[in-house]
């Protein structure tokens, strides 16, 4: 079954992570790279020199979803499935997910069971762009139920409704768009956890702290969340952001060091850019 799902990853900087994916991914699954401009392109190119795997090489850093639709282009497979290069595929997990999706033809997008490399479950139960009153009870469901929101780490979608919304955002760079995505989705169906199918997720590298990176992705964050929310009509977004935003950017941790200074201001910064309508900021530079 897995000869019906192409597989999309987003690669930035991922050739240590990525080998691990790839060798968990069946050998009839079609695996689509989209880099964003890494360093490391000699080493991915090797990496994606195998049969079933096709690489396609950004020239610049398009942001996450916008890589994500490129690599969908022209896919004509029934399911996609979005999946992070951090990740590692259990042997039946689309096997699994496929099977749950035929058994729920209601259903348009599934997530499998995650759990990260010590074994522990992860399941995401919020959505800043919904109601808390919406939001999932604490703690990891004992059985397959309808979500209302996905995480985009291995994100599986019928085709046709992927492009019947669109895809992802484009205007969304980076944060959220798993979100936005999921909210446009359920419009047409229901969106289902599959407990079978296991996807192990490691996280993101423990990289030494960067202030200029910090206040980059802070930046980013910061715009997603108040576009997204104007967008799904959740009214007074902006004003509760400023009310927490502000006392954290004048605290003196954020005042005397450089790493939580970038994070809190460059959050505000996009806060506010986001709220008077400027573009988001693009790759970082």
């Amino acid at each position: 079954m897995s000869s019906r799902v192409s597989i999309v990853t987003v690669t930035y900087n991922s050739s240590r992570v990525l080998p691990d994916m790839l060798a968990s991914t069946p050998t009839d699954t079609p695996v689509i790279l989209v880099d964003n401009a890494s360093n490391d392109r000699t080493a991915l190119r090797e990496l994606a020199d195998r049969p079933k795997v096709t690489l396609i090489e950004c020239p610049v850093n398009i942001g996450f979803g916008p890589a994500c639709n490129r690599g969908a282009e022209g896919v004509e497979t029934e399911f996609l499935l979005f999946l992070n290069p951090d990740t590692r595929l259990a042997p039946d997990a689309l096997d699994q997910l496929i099977a749950a999706a035929d058994a729920h033809p209601e259903a348009v997008a599934f997530n499998p069971r995650f759990e990260d490399d010590a074994g522990h479950p992860a399941f995401k139960r919020s959505c800043h762009l919904l109601p808390r009153r919406r939001w999932m009870p604490k703690g990891t469901p004992d059985r397959d139920r309808t979500l209302i929101v996905l995480s985009g780490a291995a994100l599986m979608v019928r085709r046709s409704a992927f492009e019947a919304i669109g895809g992802f955002d484009p205007a969304i760079f980076l944060f959220f768009e798993d979100d936005d995505l999921s909210l446009r989705l359920s419009r047409l169906g229901s969106l289902r956890l599959v407990r079978a199918a296991l996807v192990t997720h490691s996280g993101g590298a423990g990289s030494a702290p960067d202030p200029r990176i910090e206040a980059f992705k802070s930046w980013h964050f910061g715009w997603s969340r108040i576009y997204a929310s104007r967008k799904h009509g959740r009214t007074g977004a902006y004003a509760k952001t400023l009310v927490r935003a502000i006392p954290r950017c004048l605290s003196p941790l954020a005042l005397l060091s450089p790493g939580p200074r970038a994070e809190r201001w460059g959050y505000l910064c996009g806060v506010t850019a986001a709220q008077f309508g400027r573009p988001h900021l693009g790759a970082l530079r």
